[in-house]
């Protein structure tokens, strides 16, 4: 279980900094569609700051929790977005990270397996 928390952390890590990467560099496939709903180029920026500012937190075990937040609300706004453009499939696989970062906000596997007294 330990093994599986940990790919699903940096699978998450992965696609909040990534995501924000492309947001930030006005990639033109990301301003072209969230632009349909009102995003700015600067607006775009702060949105994609905000998805690697809460990737960095998640990685770190002390604001794990802040960061599933952060990431959360970017990704429950993206798949807002994603349900009114009527890309459901897409809308579905955020929510499903939605669910993952529940599971990783939560304390990690126990580490220590033996018991000492």
């Amino acid at each position: 279980m330990k093994i599986f928390y940990y790919i699903v952390l940096v699978i998450l890590i992965f696609l909040a900094v990534s995501s924000g990467i492309s947001k930030i560099m006005l990639m033109e496939q990301d301003v072209e569609f969230f632009g349909q709903y009102g995003f700015t180029s600067s607006i775009l920026i702060v949105f994609g700051a905000v998805h690697i500012i809460g990737g960095i937190l998640l990685a770190l075990p002390k604001t794990r929790i802040v960061g599933a937040v952060v990431v959360g609300i970017s990704f429950l706004i993206s798949a807002v977005v994603l349900i009114l453009a009527g890309n459901i499939p897409v809308a579905v696989v955020t929510f499903l990270a939605l669910l993952l970062l529940v599971f990783v906000a939560k304390k990690p596997p126990n580490v220590n397996t033996t018991n000492t007294k």
